[in-house]
């Protein structure tokens, strides 16, 4: 019998989710289909309901569920429950549990696209929201000599910080604050939406006092670059969008599932090409 697999989102209809993994799916010859819902923050729990009834082996969780989801499950993973957020669901015989594959897949991608060792490097992360949680808590894990974060809000920057356990220097800048210290970084990571479409001449911050050869990186991937990138490589900076995140994100969820770690090259070349058409 054909097993299901789901994305839970509001809004899913601009996924590349399902065209990812059912090409995993169909190329290692696994009879399963991943499926998008929409589904509103007020029928998540029915919908978490739904899971368990009709049998769907796994599921992704997308925004604005990834903190709602947690009481609704039997089990979550220590790790997903520091970051404080899920985004992976494997259903274990009727039982629930909830892992977070935002982060790790954010390293992973970071230490195989660029090739670097992230104990040695001083990082600055843009933004405090939730994917910054899960890239911030990965970071410290890995050993990240230094992880400074800027944001708007300067406490929420700061409630961040003091909410991982790991042994990592770290302190909270403004934006203006950041952008004046920017030489300081071997790393510069935006978390944010800022440049995203359809608000893509916009900037997360100013990369005037920037060092060439920084790593330069953005989890966005529409655009594929952003004018953030664009403006870093002029720079000389060595650049990365935010494609290789969700990819890796998306194969560590496809492991959590089936036991198989699928291939992220061909995944890879799915993304780009549906995003270049």
């Amino acid at each position: 019998m054909e097993k299901v697999y789901a994305l839970f989102g509001c809004p899913v209809h601009h996924s590349l989710s399902p065209l990812m993994h059912n090409d995993a799916f169909q190329n290692m010859n696994i009879a399963a289909r991943y499926h998008a819902f929409h589904v509103e923050p007020e029928h998540l729990k029915d919908a978490i309901s739904g899971v368990r009834a009709l049998g769907i082996s796994g599921l992704n969780v997308t925004i604005p569920h990834k903190t709602t989801v947690m009481p609704l499950l039997d089990d979550i993973d220590p790790a997903a429950r520091r970051i404080g957020a899920v985004n992976t669901i494997v259903n274990e015989n009727g039982r629930l549990v909830g892992y977070n594959t935002d982060g790790p897949g954010y390293v992973r991608a970071l230490e195989e696209e660029v090739n670097v060792n992230i104990k040695e490097k001083r990082i600055l992360v843009i933004g405090a929201g939730g994917a910054a949680r899960g890239i911030y808590f990965s970071l410290a894990d890995r050993g990240a000599k230094q992880i400074d974060i800027c944001n708007r809000t300067v406490s929420k920057a700061k409630q961040l910080i003091d909410e991982c356990d790991a042994a990592v220097s770290s302190a909270a800048y403004s934006l203006n604050e950041a952008e004046a210290r920017l030489g300081d970084y071997d790393i510069l990571i935006n978390t944010t939406s800022v440049g995203m479409y359809p608000h893509m001449e916009e900037m997360p911050i100013s990369l005037k006092n920037m060092k060439e050869g920084t790593i330069v990186s953005d989890i966005i991937y529409n655009p594929f670059e952003t004018k953030w990138l664009k403006e870093a490589r002029k720079r000389n900076a060595i650049v990365q969008n935010g494609v290789g995140m969700f990819v890796y994100q998306g194969a560590l969820a496809f492991e959590k599932w089936t036991g198989i770690f699928p291939d992220v090259q061909r995944m890879k070349k799915i993304v780009i090409e549906q995003l270049r058409r």
